[in-house]
């Protein structure tokens, strides 16, 4: 190698740098706690919902030895306490409960689903900040507030317009109890559980497609409604079927509002019987244990206990569905 004048040309080999001890780092106890504590909390949740249907499948297959089984999934008539003539049509609640819910979602997904939509898209933060903890406190409230706020607003109300805006439509107005008006109160119940979920949902699509549909001449509405809705639509769709599950399960507005008569009828003025009634009605009623009666009880709460697991079956399904993954 040659060198310029002056200049000394020096070869050797580089020295290494020195070595750098890697030691082992010692074990994060605290964080092992922790992750252990969240094991203990999913495994007694699991327990718990094992231990709810082993207290039901006893008793259910007890009722099921008792009464046929074309018995129970009939629309014949329910009167189970009838000592004479018992019948255990219980299709006559599964229809009331339905009906109830119909009328509760009527209300909860378009009030829950807009809410949502303004508070992700158009609502600003100072607003948002205000609005979304004021509907969320419609969550906390009892539900037996809300069974009696139908009763002695909601039913008085419905009595009064009725006449005027459906005049012969659908029947005469609705009695002290009616599907109508547990259906109103319920639906405003489930209203917080859609909008919040929705717009977690909705908050989560990426600031780069509702960019993107702004630089190609969109409206605010039509980003919401074309790009950041189907975007969200997994989230969307979870939060009513967990509206709906929570319908079907709720107990103390219909308790309240609904009725006790197990009419086969989709009719919003009608009284109606759940499934949900008839379990607290009779099981602190006056019934001896071990009769039929008693494990009616079950076998109504088994029932209602397998259609909230099929909705959450379907819930998980369509959020797998319609799940959108972005980077």
């Amino acid at each position: 190698m040659s060198s310029t004048p002056g200049t000394t040309a020096v070869r050797g080999r580089t020295a290494d740098p020195s070595p750098v001890s890697l030691t082992a780092s010692s074990p994060r106890w605290g964080e092992k706690a922790i992750v252990g504590w969240l094991l203990l909390c999913a495994a007694f949740s699991v327990l718990v919902t094992a231990g709810i249907v082993f207290s039901l499948i006893p008793p259910t297959v007890e009722f099921f030895r008792r009464v046929a089984p074309g018995d129970f999934f009939s629309t014949d008539f329910w009167a189970p306490t009838n000592a004479g003539n018992p019948s255990f049509g219980v299709l006559r609640l599964v229809v009331g409960t339905l009906n109830v819910t119909f009328w509760a979602l009527l209300i909860a997904i378009p009030a829950g689903l807009g809410a949502a939509i303004y508070l992700s898209e158009y609502a600003g933060s100072r607003a948002r900040k205000v609005l979304k903890p004021i509907l969320e406190v419609l969550e906390g409230v009892p539900t037996v507030a809300y069974g009696f706020f139908a009763m002695t607003f909601v039913t008085p109300l419905l009595r009064d317009l009725w006449p005027t805006f459906l005049p012969g439509k659908l029947g005469e107005p609705p009695g002290i109890f009616s599907a109508a008006s547990a259906g109103v109160v319920m639906g405003v119940m489930i209203i917080p559980t859609v909008a919040s979920i929705s717009q977690d949902a909705m908050s989560a699509v990426p600031s780069g497609l509702r960019q993107a549909a702004y630089g190609l001449g969109s409206t605010r509405m039509q980003v919401a409604t074309r790009v950041v809705v189907p975007a969200a639509l997994s989230g969307i769709v979870a939060s009513f079927v967990l509206g709906i599950s929570r319908a079907i399960g709720e107990t103390m507005i219909v308790l309240l509002a609904a009725g006790a008569s197990a009419n086969l009828t989709f009719w919003p003025n009608d009284s109606v019987l759940t499934m949900t009634t008839f379990i607290a009605r009779t099981s602190t009623g006056d019934i001896g244990h071990g009769t039929t009666t008693y494990y009616t009880i079950f076998a109504v709460g088994a029932l209602l206990f397998l259609m909230t697991f099929v909705m959450n079956m379907i819930s998980i399904a369509l959020v797998r569905k319609f799940r959108e993954t972005y980077e």
